[in-house]
């Protein structure tokens, strides 16, 4: 018997999770929970608290919760690229960092032709090495998850860093305020959130579907799904091609299609997700205060293969 937690509204959801697993509720306090990464190596899950300036640390091996870093630059979006080190995404700092072994910090993007990031959002890192973020205004909006300021760029956009110069170039600018993102398992398709709805009810609240060329460049698009709770945020993939993203209502999975498969039914609104655990099939869920996981039938995807092949 499924849990209450779980909405059925596609018979392939139930393909999907587990009977009689229940969600739990792993900690509670933060003041805007996000960003949340599982580094395997340690047994760990990092996530933010923004507003207090904190990156916390939920250790596997004992269930306890502490802080890893106060002070951390109201750090959001996190991601590991193939090394293994945690790349983050800070709204004070207004820029791209990646954690060294050594425990020191590598600046990976603070500046598009002289100017100021608004505040890097989210990040991910594709098969080749190539680190893709979002830039949106939350961080500069207000004092309270970042810094308040007027925007030097002026404009919300997608970015890449290359890997091979460090270079930063704009990948996509017909956004609002571009949000969670992540590729399909395949690396054929990046799917991209705009949350332009919270600056105004006439901006959007969709994921967009883009096709990738080359593995570095954005190709067609298309709406995949529209949010009706609230704000589609953050979101990942799992190794079947779904889609699992915060909404207002809890965790949304949707069809590679976009067709609303279930839902993950939260007392709180849904941040972001990451997958993770020993087999890769537990997700962690931050919502407002509450960090929560809840373990599936299926698992997250792996890092894209680069695919240069045409889209049929």
């Amino acid at each position: 018997m499924l849990s209450a937690n779980f909405e059925v509204h596609d018979e392939r959801f139930l393909g999907l999770v587990i009977d009689n697993v229940h969600v739990e509720r792993l900690w509670s306090g933060a003041r805007w929970c996000e960003g949340p990464v599982y580094v395997p190596a340690g047994r760990y899950l990092l996530f933010s608290d923004i507003p207090n300036d904190r990156l916390m640390r939920w250790d596997e091996t004992t269930g306890s919760v502490d802080v890893f870093q106060q002070g951390c630059g109201y750090q959001n979006g996190h991601t590991l690229d193939a090394q293994g080190r945690v790349i983050s995404c800070e709204h004070g700092g207004r820029r791209v960092v990646r954690g060294e072994p050594d425990g020191s910090t590598t600046v990976l993007a603070a500046h598009f032709r002289g100017q100021r990031f608004n505040s890097p959002n989210d990040v991910i890192v594709a098969a080749d090495g190539g680190i893709w973020f979002t830039d949106p205004t939350y961080g500069i909006d207000s004092d309270y998850e970042g810094h308040a300021s007027p925007s030097d760029i002026g404009a919300s956009h997608l970015y890449r860093i290359d890997p091979a110069h460090g270079g930063v170039e704009v990948v996509g600018t017909d956004f609002v305020q571009p949000n969670g993102l992540a590729f399909s398992p395949d690396g054929r398709l990046l799917y991209v959130v705009d949350s332009g709805f919270s600056h105004g009810s006439a901006g959007p609240r969709h994921i967009r579907a883009f096709e990738m060329v080359e593995g570095r460049h954005l190709g067609p698009s298309r709406v995949l799904a529209t949010c009706d709770n609230g704000i589609f945020d953050g979101l990942r993939v799992d190794a079947l091609g779904n889609l699992w993203v915060g909404a207002g209502d809890g965790v949304r999975c949707l069809s590679p299609e976009g067709v609303l498969l279930g839902c993950i039914r939260l007392p709180e609104t849904a941040s972001n997700v990451a997958f993770g655990g020993a087999k890769g099939n537990r997700l962690f869920i931050c919502a407002t205060q509450t960090l929560y996981s809840v373990y599936l039938k299926v698992s997250g995807a792996r890092r894209p293969a680069l695919n240069k092949e045409p889209m049929a």
